[in-house]
């Protein structure tokens, strides 16, 4: 079935394109989701006559779209989660809460849908993700993955880093009084 795109639909295309498409998928989500229309021909004449604003809205959207492209290029994004020893994660970072955590720290609304890798996230560590913002404008945020420090965990880091200056300053001293019998034994040596 022919039909004509209304509004852009992200893995479909742009308003105004004229597209080939299941029967089904045109009658049970486009059409009655406000997507598209029947490319019949009366709605081929309407969209000649709309192809201005069509092409004004969409030079509109692709400036938009550079100047959001110029603002979250090459940022960062840190994401602190719960994780497990060897840095799994406790559950998983969606593209959702990608999207959130862009709109929080970058200040862009982004939909999810536009974000790839569409792979959850489940490890610690650094992801380059891509941002879609419009066909042809992508812009690239690497997402660094912290895992969340308990109290606890900072406790016990303290004790442990406590222990090891206490070592480290017993052996300083033992090497100390080492050293002052070395000398204290050279001096007599001398003396004989």
């Amino acid at each position: 079935m022919q039909i004509i795109l209304k509004k852009e639909v992200p893995s479909l295309g742009r308003e105004g394109d004229i597209l080939k498409v299941a029967q089904g998928y045109a009658n049970n989500y486009l059409i009655p989701n406000g997507f598209a229309v029947a490319a019949t021909s009366g709605n081929l004449k309407q969209l000649d006559e709309r192809r201005s604003g069509i092409k004004k809205r969409q030079e509109a959207h692709l400036a938009e779209a550079e100047e959001q492209k110029a603002k979250i290029h090459e940022k960062s994004l840190t994401m602190i989660v719960k994780a497990g020893a060897e840095g799994r994660l406790y559950g998983s970072i969606s593209t959702k809460d990608m999207a959130e955590a862009i709109e929080k720290d970058l200040g862009l609304a982004v939909d999810r849908r536009r974000i790839e890798p569409s792979d959850s996230i489940k490890e610690v560590g650094e992801v380059m993700i891509k941002l879609k913002l419009y066909p042809g404008v992508e812009a690239s945020v690497l997402v660094k993955v912290m895992p969340e420090v308990s109290d606890e965990e900072e406790v016990s880091e303290a004790l442990v880093n406590e222990e090891v200056k206490d070592e480290d300053a017993s052996a300083v001293s033992a090497k100390e009084e080492v050293t002052e019998e070395s000398k204290d034994e050279d001096l007599e040596v001398k003396e004989k």
